[in-house]
């Protein structure tokens, strides 16, 4: 990566009538404010549609798109949608998500678009669906899921279906094929809006950050429809699964509860899951940020009956022949290795052979000279963030900074107060000799605690933050443009 500067916002957190941010007119006002800012980067999360606790890391399908993201706007031009229905899907701006009330009423609005498709709209659909073979099965598990009421797929009553035999899968497809055709539709609008949306973007000069998860969920399409990818018993369950260890964020560690993959089986087909799953990122992001970064060279296994993830134990993961497969598979895409956390010499010399840049976050950096987050210390080739989705603002952190790394903090930034150390943090990372700088819109914006995305370890109240409409003004955009420019990052 050139020297140049980003900025993180997930979709869900742009502003917009409709509860929840998309990819629609809000999405371009962004791009737009970030071509004015001199930004060249957006970083955003993953877009998957969202499974236990409206996360984003738990989605129920590693290749699809969330619905919710999809803009109404545009099926209403498209005569699918009638004002009244778009006037009466809009929802309070209260600076929040609300996934219940979206769980509500989203899909009603969605099927009666479906409901008024033509002719040839349903050929596009068809013809996506034969582009990308993922989307028969994803649709008919979203079908079946509905049908079901909305238990897991190991918990179907049908032995077949849950063993996902052709017999089972073509009875099913016929019995349900209203709602799967449903399904297949939603995705294609997703991927057929976010192409255009990437176009408008990338014409500005701008690139797109995604995020890939390291794991997939338990329940989801991928597990069901390709069991021979992951450990499962004869019955579909996990005899052991992912986490952390006890760590900064947790005393228990985080008891993720995904699946492990069959590593073994998996390089025996070059990993060919792995390539068919990139290849589905690449269509969307021009970087990927490879979530767990550490968990290819060793991940925690924890047993599955665990309540916490303390008892689990340290496996050997992939290592360069995954990412030996997969940078030189992709040489159009830009990979950054999510190397946070517990960090060994096997992992830097995994990072260092793989040739990625590693992160360097600096709300980590103030307790002592020699830590690896403190700019002076930094080799050029990393990527420098204020704080991820997954740590306060700069402001929240200052404000609940323990009094040795706030005094340290202030010794090192030569400032003191919320006002002049946010801005010197900014600074700070914009004058590092990383080659790229990425800060949280929040902290732009000179937000608290209450905007912070996600708490890890914590289930519920996360991925719900939303930028206010008009908070992303001319005047801000210049002044971020200044300090960028003035460290050579436009």
């Amino acid at each position: 990566m050139e020297r140049s500067a980003g900025i993180l916002l997930p979709i869900f957190s742009l502003p917009g009538p409709y509860g929840i941010g998309t990819l629609g007119a809000e999405a371009r006002a962004f791009a737009d404010f970030l071509h004015a800012a001199g930004q060249r980067w957006w970083q955003i999360l993953p877009v998957g549609p969202t499974g236990g606790g409206d996360s984003p890391y738990t989605s129920v399908s590693t290749f699809a798109g969330n619905p919710l993201f999809i803009d109404l706007d545009a099926l209403g031009a498209q005569g699918l949608l009638t004002p009244d229905e778009l006037r009466a899907a809009r929802l309070p701006e209260t600076g929040r998500v609300d996934y219940d009330a979206l769980r509500r009423s989203r899909e009603t609005l969605l099927r009666k678009a479906f409901s008024r498709l033509g002719g040839a709209r349903a050929q596009t659909v068809r013809d996506f669906t034969a582009r990308n073979p993922w989307v028969k099965e994803y649709a008919l598990y979203r079908a079946l899921k509905r049908h079901f009421g909305d238990t897991a797929w190991f918990d179907w009553p049908d032995e077949a279906l849950r063993r996902h035999e052709s017999a089972a899968l073509e009875h099913w497809r016929v019995e349900l094929a209203e709602d799967v055709a449903f399904h297949a539709w939603m995705q294609q609008v997703f991927f057929a809006q976010w192409a255009e949306l990437k176009a408008y973007v990338n014409g500005l000069g701008i690139r797109i950050i995604g995020d890939l998860p390291i794991y997939v969920s338990l329940d989801s399409a991928d597990v069901w429809s390709e069991r021979k990818e992951f450990l499962l018993d004869s019955e579909g369950r996990p005899s052991k699964v992912a986490g952390v260890p006890p760590d900064y964020f947790s005393e228990d560690g985080q008891l993720w509860g995904n699946p492990l993959y069959d590593w073994v089986s998996q390089k025996a087909d070059g990993f060919g899951w792995w390539i068919r799953r990139v290849e589905g990122a690449g269509k969307l992001f021009d970087a990927i940020r490879l979530d767990h970064f550490r968990g290819l060279e060793s991940y925690w296994a924890v047993p599955a009956e665990s309540e916490t993830a303390k008892n689990g134990q340290w496996e050997k993961g992939p290592g360069m022949d995954l990412l030996g497969v997969l940078t030189s598979w992709f040489p159009q895409l830009s990979f950054i290795a999510e190397d946070l956390g517990i960090l060994t010499d096997a992992v830097h010399d995994l990072r260092n052979a793989s040739g990625l840049p590693g992160m360097k976050v600096l709300e980590f950096a103030f307790d002592r000279p020699d830590n690896a987050y403190l700019p002076h210390n930094y080799a050029s080739h990393c990527i420098c963030y204020t704080g991820t989705h997954d740590n306060d603002t700069v402001l929240g952190w200052y404000t609940h900074a323990a009094k040795a790394e706030r005094d340290y903090a202030e010794s090192y930034l030569g400032a003191s107060g919320e006002e002049p150390v946010r801005r010197a943090l900014l600074r700070l990372g914009q004058g590092s000799v990383a080659e790229l700088f990425v800060a949280q819109m929040q902290d732009y914006l000179g937000l608290g605690s209450e905007s912070r995305i996600n708490v890890p370890g914590v289930a519920e109240g996360n991925w719900r933050w939303r930028m206010e409409s008009g908070c992303d003004t001319a005047a801000l955009a210049a002044e971020i443009k200044t300090l960028t420019h003035t460290y050579g990052r436009c």
